[in-house]
């Protein structure tokens, strides 16, 4: 699970208030000379994340982190390929255009980066968080000489044999500029009589819908594409000598450079991700997720593999990611000290005490400095993570939560002072979120991470698997719930004992969160431009949680001012009360696998919204020029090497430019 980063300087990948909101990122000290904000394109801004410890970190880590970075970058291609079929050569088609300029009109060429651009941010035409798709706004002619001009200059074209360029352009103009071609990468909800796979353009299933699951078992639902091949299933299934296999290999073989550099503990699980890439059998993925969690003291380590599902409508298949990462002993107490305490607070939940664990497992949490996250976790990138996903293994063996410590103060250097003010009641409120928004919004996504995701007992009848029962539902209602822990335990005293925070502050630091929450509900509708209804999993979240609360308690209340809407949070006891209420029943709904109740509660609070009030919240908005999510460009490592050819040393770089960036990655970097 993840907690995604929503503020405007990024972009997402798990959380609200607890995951970052617009309003709720660190405030702390702008005085760096260095540039975060870099560009802006269109609703996306463009930022550069840095790595300052990594200089400082033994030779032997640097090339451990070096091997990893390989790893991390072999496997780019397997999510644009698994986020649509058509990526590829779009993306390939695009970059020739681009570097291959010359002869190009300079207005089709300023058109055609801008869409590339977004392209890149997003890993294919799809929004990351609307899952909309966007098009290119030159014509197709002008597109078409656009790619003559290229081709004359020497690009080279995804042509298929026997095919003319006049005619590749023809096949491929509808994923370009019609928009209601694919029109939805993921569709969970897509209206009546419509089948949720049949309706979402990723590559995760062919020519398959829900009736075909009738009867069929699946052996690899996280890692294998699902085809329909003369009427019957086939699982096309991840592993080196199956689907991905070359990237898959070329990932193994810098997961094997790797082994010599890492820690005992950290070389078993290399050796068990390497031996799951092999196989792809989900008993070895098993055993690399009890061999990774067991890992708890190594001060590098990666996330690799197939991992989330939030791209699959019915919440099974894993999208690719990987980063990898060293811990920030600076930042990393406040997170340990939860997860020591995480019995406590299990034996406190708000819930019915047959779902409460009993013996927490251990769990593992450290606040992190990213150096490369590519896949579904970048260019748009995370702010928390807690894993493995599996039920059944975090119960029995625990998990590790970790807080993407250097993503976080981007999100905050790169975000316009105006997204604290434009949708505040009063003063104080913007005062409070000035003064506390960074602190609380950090303790809650480690709270989420922490005591959220890593809490609770299912069902026995569920068998440690409640995505099987709960299906599409099933992200947003565990997001929710993770959340809930988090916005439940803010006001416990438990966390001023604890010195999580400071005694003489806690209300007021209550006061920011709870009502930086409350303002997300309504500032996130800026990305959804198009259509009623959230597909994204984090935004349902969200939005159930605020308007469940609405609707419920006396917590939260609607008013009007100059023609302008506002959530204002009025009173924090019934906020907390409403919150216990909700988070009580959705525990009870995810231990019992309760799929009705699962619907019922997003169609009634955390799908829908009223057009009117969104095209007022996006006219504010571009009126003060701020951007929708953002963008990261990576820091680069170098490898120095000597005479004998070994590595020497271990450079790192900060690009400063996204182009330069994909171009370099894809290989067409002039």
């Amino acid at each position: 699970m993840v907690v995604l980063g929503l503020s405007v300087g990024s972009v997402a990948a798990c959380g609200g208030g607890v995951s970052r909101s617009p309003d709720q990122a660190p405030a702390v000290d702008r005085a760096v000379d260095r540039p975060y904000l870099l560009e802006r394109v269109g609703e996306a801004a463009v930022v550069q994340l840095y790595a300052d410890g990594f200089d400082a970190l033994p030779l032997d880590q640097k090339i451990l982190v070096y091997h990893l970075y390989r790893a991390a970058l072999a496997g780019r291609d397997i999510f644009y390929d698994q986020r649509y079929m058509h990526n590829l050569d779009m993306r390939e088609v695009l970059e020739q255009i681009l570097t291959h300029a010359d002869g190009v009109d300079p207005e089709t060429r300023a058109e055609v980066e801008h869409y590339t651009k977004l392209f890149w941010i997003n890993t294919g035409p799809y929004n990351n968080l609307t899952a909309r798709k966007f098009v290119l706004t030159s014509s197709p002619e002008a597109f078409a000489a656009a790619a003559h001009a290229a081709a004359a200059s020497g690009a080279a074209f995804p042509i298929r044999d026997g095919e003319t360029l006049d005619a590749m352009l023809a096949r491929m103009a509808p994923l370009f500029f019609d928009a209601s071609v694919d029109p939805s990468v993921t569709s969970k909800t897509p209206g009546a009589g419509q089948d949720i796979l049949a309706a979402s353009a990723n590559n995760l299933y062919v020519d398959v819908t829900m009736d075909d699951f009738e009867g069929f078992t699946e052996q690899y639902a996280l890692n294998s594409r699902l085809v329909k091949r003369d009427g019957r299933l086939v699982e096309e299934v991840y592993k080196i000598d199956g689907k991905y296999g070359q990237p898959i290999a070329e990932i193994v073989g810098h997961l094997e450079a790797a082994v010599p550099y890492a820690t005992a503990p950290m070389a078993e699980a290399l050796r068990a991700l390497i031996r799951f890439y092999q196989t792809g059998e989900a008993a070895d993925r098993e055993a690399y997720d009890i061999a990774w969690v067991r890992d708890d003291a190594s001060p590098v380590d990666t996330i690799n593999g197939f991992i989330e599902v939030y791209m699959d409508a019915r919440g099974a298949k894993g999208a690719w990611e990987a980063l990898v990462y060293y811990v920030n002993r600076e930042k990393t107490e406040a997170i340990r000290t939860l997860a020591e305490n995480a019995q406590w607070f299990e034996d406190r939940m708000p819930w019915e005490p047959q779902y409460r664990k009993e013996g927490v497992r251990g769990i593992t949490a450290n606040a992190i400095d990213v150096v490369i996250e590519t896949g579904e976790s970048g260019p748009v990138t995370p702010i928390g993570i807690n894993l493995p996903n599996d039920q059944a293994v975090r119960e029995e063996h625990g998990s590790k939560s970790v807080s993407l410590s250097n993503v976080v103060v981007t999100y905050d250097r790169s975000m316009p002072a105006e997204f604290r003010t434009e949708f505040a009641w009063t003063p104080e409120e913007v005062a409070r979120a000035e003064r506390w928004s960074s602190f609380a919004g950090e303790l809650t996504t480690n709270m989420h991470e922490v005591i959220g995701h890593a809490s609770g007992r299912l069902a026995d009848h569920l068998d440690g698997n409640p995505q099987a029962a709960l299906n599409e539902q099933y992200s947003a209602l565990e997001e929710s719930r993770a959340d809930l822990v988090a916005l439940y335990f803010l006001p416990d005293p438990k966390l001023a004992e604890l010195g999580l925070v400071p005694a003489e502050s806690h209300d007021e630091i209550v006061l920011a969160e709870y009502e930086g929450y409350t303002r997300n509900a309504i500032v996130q509708l800026r990305r959804v431009r198009e259509g009623t209804q959230l597909e994204e999993d984090h935004m349902r979240n969200r939005q159930m949680i605020v308007r469940w609360l609405m609707d419920n308690t006396n917590a939260i209340e609607e008013r009007e001012r100059d023609g302008k809407t506002f959530y204002v949070m009025r009173d924090a006891s019934a906020f907390r009360e409403g919150v216990g209420r909700l988070l009580a029943e959705v525990q009870r709904i995810k231990s019992e696998g309760d799929y009705d109740a699962a619907k019922q509660l997003f169609e009634s609070h955390g799908i829908h919204f009223e057009s009117a009030l969104r095209d007022q919240v996006v006219e504010r908005v571009d009126a003060l020029d701020l951007p929708s999510y953002s963008g990261f460009v990576q820091p680069k490592l170098d490898a120095v090497i000597g005479a004998d050819g070994a590595i020497t040393d271990v450079t790192i770089s900060y690009p400063n430019d996204l182009m330069t960036q994909m171009l370099e990655y894809s290989g067409n970097l002039p």
